[in-house]
């Protein structure tokens, strides 16, 4: 009898302790990776440095969340890597990805496995079709492949939204961006939610495209189709993937939807509840001019 109830005591105590684990990790605050990439047009365009930093600076007021901003690349040390909940990659893309140079494919792959989250955003989302492409694929859901996606300058119409975290409090928007659309998605689409949404006019899919400025025959075959420019995926391994297409202009930060539904996603990536008007924010001029690239020369 005595032994029963010293092991019932044993297996409370136990069960007790996993309690008090399960909620210390619960409170625990989320880290957040925010990963600029090089300065790479100027001014106003692909301000990967100052779009972080002001992201960062609308997250300021979430609890439990802490953000690490990293600039100007890839860190010497990436050690913070290993404690984020989420990352985010707002970079040039391209052979020349943050995320798969220098053999780093393997060490982001580690920490995906974990259930780290990702977020690529704009020329974040392209890596060569045969280095990255399938890792991307995995980790996000898509990516966009060299002449067969396409990067028009255009302003779609976000007129509809799924029933999704990252979709909480965003209303119908459109702005002007350099928007890719007909990204490489996995076969296995199972657990890929599309977020933003619309229908490019057939004189979008005539081009010109940004580069190379096309038109492609598959592009305008598929006038009236709707295309994907920012979506969502909930990985097998636990984690959460995202890619949004837009971000090359810095001014479209000023937009209260187009911010909103990026910060919702931040929060989502890292597994945290997205609040049900969405992530609040506001943004000034100052805000806007701040830690802008210098001119080049």
């Amino acid at each position: 009898m005595e032994l029963s109830r010293r092991h019932f005591l044993t297996v409370s105590a136990a069960l007790g302790l996993a309690s008090q684990l399960k909620a210390a990790e619960e409170t625990k605050p989320k880290t957040l990776v925010l990963m600029a990439g090089t300065i790479s047009h100027g001014p106003g365009d692909h301000e990967f440095n100052a779009g972080v930093r002001l992201l960062a600076k609308c997250l300021e007021a979430t609890k439990s969340l802490k953000v690490e901003v990293l600039l100007s690349g890839y860190p010497k040390d990436d050690s913070v890597l290993d404690v984020a909940d989420g990352i985010l990659c707002f970079a040039d893309g391209g052979a020349g990805h943050p995320l798969i140079r220098d053999a780093r494919l393997e060490r982001i792959g580690k920490l995906m496995k974990k259930g780290t989250g990702l977020m690529c955003a704009h020329f974040g989302v392209e890596v060569p079709k045969d280095i990255g492409a399938k890792e991307f694929r995995d980790w996000i859901g898509g990516c966009y492949e060299h002449e067969f996606s396409c990067n028009p300058m255009w302003s779609p119409e976000f007129k509809t939204f799924p029933e999704h975290a990252i979709s909480n409090g965003v209303k119908p928007f459109s702005v002007k961006d350099e928007w890719y659309f007909n990204m490489r998605f996995r076969e296995y689409t199972k657990g890929i939610t599309p977020i933003l949404t619309a229908v490019p006019s057939d004189k979008v899919r005539e081009g010109p495209y940004v580069y190379p400025k096309g038109p492609y025959n598959h592009i305008q075959a598929a006038k009236g189709q709707t295309e994907t420019m920012m979506w969502a995926l909930d990985r097998t391994d636990g984690g959460r993937g995202v890619g949004f297409t837009g971000g090359h202009f810095h001014k479209n930060w000023k937009d209260d939807n187009f911010r909103k539904v990026v910060l919702n996603a931040l929060l989502w990536i890292c597994k945290m509840d997205v609040p049900k008007d969405g992530v609040a924010s506001t943004v000034t001029d100052d805000d806007m001019a701040a830690n802008l690239d210098p001119k080049k020369k």
